[in-house]
Order: C-alpha cells, then sequence, then structure tokens
C-alpha cells in the first residue's frame, strides 16, 4: 500500500526536491531530481545531498514505525558511494528495513539513478525516544 501523504514534508526534503513515492512500514521511496544548487564539481549530486536523502528516509520509515506518541533522531549512519549522479539525472532511492525494534530501528537505502546502477548504500540507525508520560 503507497501512502505517499501519510506524513507531512518537512522544510529540507521541500527544499531538496525529495518526491517520496511509496510510504509504508516495509519500504519508503523517493526521487530527487538532480539541479546544479544541490551539485559539486563536475556537475554531480553532492555527497552530503545523497546523505540527506537517506536520512530524510530513515526518518520517515521509522516514524511511520513508531507507537503512539514516539519519536525519533538519527544517531548513526554510514554512506558507502559507488556511482556519481549528473545533473538532470534523477536520484532514486529505496529504504528498507534492517531491525526494527524497541529502542533503535536500523534502515538501509539504496540510491540509484536513472540507469539503474547503484550509486549509494546507506545504513543509518533511528533512536525510538518513548512518549512522555504524564
Amino acid at each position: 500500500m503507497s501512502r505517499t501523504a501519510a506524513l507531512p514534508s518537512t522544510p529540507f526534503a521541500e527544499f531538496m526536491g525529495m518526491k517520496f513515492t511509496h510510504i509504508s512500514p516495509e519500504r519508503v521511496a523517493a526521487e530527487l531530481v538532480v539541479r546544479a544548487e544541490l551539485a559539486t564539481v563536475p556537475a554531480i549530486l553532492h555527497g552530503g545531498a545523497i546523505m540527506a536523502l537517506a536520512d530524510n528516509l530513515g526518518g520517515a520509515a521509522t516514524v511511520v514505525n513508531l507507537p503512539a506518541g514516539a519519536r525519533t533522531a538519527t544517531i548513526e549512519s554510514k554512506t558507502n558511494f559507488f556511482a556519481a549522479i549528473p545533473v538532470g539525472d534523477t536520484a532514486r532511492a529505496e529504504c528498507t528495513p534492517l531491525h526494527r525494534g524497541r529502542t533503535t530501528m536500523v534502515w538501509q537505502t539504496k540510491i540509484t539513478r536513472n540507469d539503474g546502477r547503484l550509486c549509494a548504500l546507506v545504513t543509518q540507525t533511528q533512536i525510538v525516544i518513548p512518549a512522555e508520560k504524564g
């Protein structure tokens, strides 16, 4: 089931131009058209933008798996870069769970480009912050 309207977009995700294409407890996906404002030299998507794309997906994936009233924050992230994504291309990201626990959740995000080539693999840990009592 795709629930693209289930989460409010964050100002940073909007600034980046991220578009969620699928949101469910088992998978979150998004696309990002690579534009010059997000690029480095020589006209490829900046590594920080790739990491930010993955971080937004991991956070969204955690949110749709949280118990009522709980919140989350990223506490660890690791990125492996394999190929560049040029300006004008589209970064496609798919985030799936490696672990969904009571106190932490671990997500893996694969980022590809239009030709299907794997460009980055991100593993991140999100802390589950319980709802405040009272």
